[in-house]
């Protein structure tokens, strides 16, 4: 499923890049939780939550089932 969660943010990257953030993935756990981290202008937006739950989580789970929820990483850990 990694993969699959790989190639579907290779998608929305552009989206994000385009106002001066990106997303990396973290971790794709075995029960289909999506850990990325939210970089540049949005790792410190105050959207940040909803471009992950409305604009990520949305677009993953539309894409691959098996995903159940997308979890933002701070970039400390």
């Amino acid at each position: 499923m990694r993969e699959k969660v790989e190639v579907a943010l290779q998608d929305i990257r552009p989206a994000l890049q385009a106002d001066g953030g990106d997303v990396e993935l973290v971790e794709v756990t075995a029960d289909g939780i999506v850990k990325v981290r939210l970089k540049g202008a949005c790792g410190g937006c105050p959207m940040a939550q909803l471009t992950l739950k409305q604009g990520i989580e949305r677009r993953l789970k539309d894409s691959i089932p098996e995903v159940k929820s997308v979890e933002s990483v701070p970039l400390w850990d």
